[in-house]
């Protein structure tokens, strides 16, 4: 091969090396690491399915007050589409409950989730690779209040899916998540596992008395830096 056909075969090699990298975007590799880490920041809004212990008597959640939400994020690569994450995030959210008698349960929550998610990713285009996520795990609440007319369990367990998109900038990986979540278990602790000194307000029995069974309901909007 004569020296300038050598030059031509190289700027033309050169210029499809310069093109396909382009076209990978921002943080061509990061995708390729077999573990890595970030963190998260994010709103929920936490809802309760009720069922009235009498059909007659309205109990409805009629008030969410969003919350805030800040986790950790470990991440590992199973495959080129698959990743095993676990991100447990400390949560702060705030519902009321009211009854037909006019009055009210203000029911506040601190809860540290501890949910492990596999994430299902798409091929990436430039910059953008969706993604769909599902998973679950339990929570623990630190905000429980025992002189509350109504008083929360302690643990529940959760099923989530949701969707999210990574971003790729120049230095990290930005992915907008939003999820949905429904939990397992009845949330309502009965009287006759109440305090004694509890139950001397009669709020409490007919608070307490008028619902039968509360699950949670969840819908979180989380912004991971990775």
């Amino acid at each position: 091969m004569s020296a300038k056909r050598f030059g031509v075969f190289s700027v033309i090699v050169f210029f499809i090396c310069a093109f396909n990298l382009k076209a990978q975007g921002n943080l061509p590799f990061v995708d390729d690491k077999p573990i890595h880490f970030g963190f998260s920041l994010g709103m929920n809004f936490i809802d309760f399915a009720v069922i009235p212990a009498n059909v007659n008597e309205d109990v409805s959640v009629t008030s969410i007050i969003p919350g805030f939400s800040v986790g950790a994020i470990s991440d590992l690569r199973l495959n080129r589409y698959l990743n095993l994450r676990f991100t447990p995030t400390l949560m702060l959210n705030q519902r009321n409950i009211d009854y037909t008698d006019g009055t009210s349960a203000n029911l506040l929550s601190v809860p540290l989730y501890l949910p492990l998610y596999l994430k299902y990713s798409s091929e990436r285009i430039t910059n953008f690779r969706p993604y769909i996520i599902g998973g679950g795990g339990v929570w623990i609440d630190w905000g429980r209040n025992k002189e509350k007319t109504v008083l929360l369990r302690t643990f529940d367990a959760l099923l989530e899916a949701g969707v999210g998109c990574d971003i790729y900038f120049s230095f990290f990986k930005l992915s907008p998540e939003l999820k949905f979540a429904v939990g397992l278990n009845n949330m309502i602790t009965p009287l006759d596992e109440r305090d004694s000194g509890a139950l001397l307000n009669p709020q409490t029995i007919k608070h307490t008395n008028s619902i039968q069974k509360l699950t949670t309901k969840m819908i979180s909007l989380s912004f991971n830096f990775e």
